[in-house]
């Protein structure tokens, strides 16, 4: 009990001077913010009103946003089921697993903007650099999940296959798949989620979708288009969210 008191004390005091350091050593000049209010004033009072003449382009974009997301997730889910099942204890030996789920961690320790950026250097601009990096980025986070689902699942109907001589696939798809698929309905539905949302931002680096319009937009001024598309995005998000939910609540 004393020893988890004093490693509390030491976990508040490391987050006290990370804090101290970072306000300390970064070259943050409250006053700018304070005298930067007449712009910021003067650049939202160019948004408004919005302008409605760029309709058109908004569901341009927004159809190509949620193609890239759809198309995306769907490599996404390939890819992942044969990483999960190698990435699987439950599944494969040590030997295995582990080198598995290092190159898991490693496709999700790269931003997605960066694959992004990476992919529009080799294929060029349009949706399938977007394609290629959602695909990507959403893999190394979806097999991490259903690797768990099917770490997570009871042993019981596994064992009991086993006893009777069935080999991995089988035990996967009698024993484990029943168990988890709510799991992975669950997570495959969170991811798609969230590559619609980074889908929203990258047209910004030219791999499609309807933020290239607000990059467009914001760079030649016309930041009433620029608000437009920004409303447009807002409600596309709370779109997603209530219709996760609702999908979530489905397959939970």
């Amino acid at each position: 009990m004393q020893f988890g008191g004093f490693g509390g004390f030491v976990t508040s005091a490391l987050i006290a001077g990370a804090i101290l350091w970072s306000f300390a050593t970064t070259d943050v000049e409250l006053s700018r913010l304070v005298s930067a209010g007449p712009r910021i004033a003067d650049f939202l009072g160019r948004m408004f009103p919005p302008d409605p003449t760029v309709m058109a382009e908004i569901r341009k974009g927004s159809a190509e946003t949620l193609r890239i997301a759809i198309l995306g997730s769907l490599g996404a889910v390939i890819l992942s089921i044969p990483l999960a099942i190698l990435a699987s204890e439950t599944m494969v030996s040590p030997a295995v697993f582990r080198p598995i789920r290092t190159l898991l961690a490693f496709i999700r320790a790269i931003p997605l903007i960066l694959v992004a950026m990476l992919m529009v250097g080799a294929v060029g601009l349009g949706p399938l650099p977007g394609i290629i990096a959602v695909a990507f980025h959403a893999t190394g986070m979806l097999a991490k999940f259903y690797a768990e689902a099917i770490d997570g699942v009871s042993r019981a109907p596994i064992a009991a296959l086993e006893s009777a001589g069935a080999g991995p696939l089988v035990r996967l798809r009698y024993a484990i798949w029943p168990q988890m698929a709510p799991v992975v309905a669950r997570d495959t539905i969170f991811r798609f989620e969230l590559n619609l949302r980074e889908s929203l931002i990258l047209g910004i680096v030219g791999a499609g979708g309807i933020g290239f319009y607000i990059q467009t937009y914001v760079r030649s001024f016309q930041y009433d288009k620029a608000a437009s598309v920004t409303m447009a995005v807002v409600a596309m998000v709370i779109a997603i969210e209530a219709i996760n939910v609702a999908l979530r609540r489905r397959f939970t």
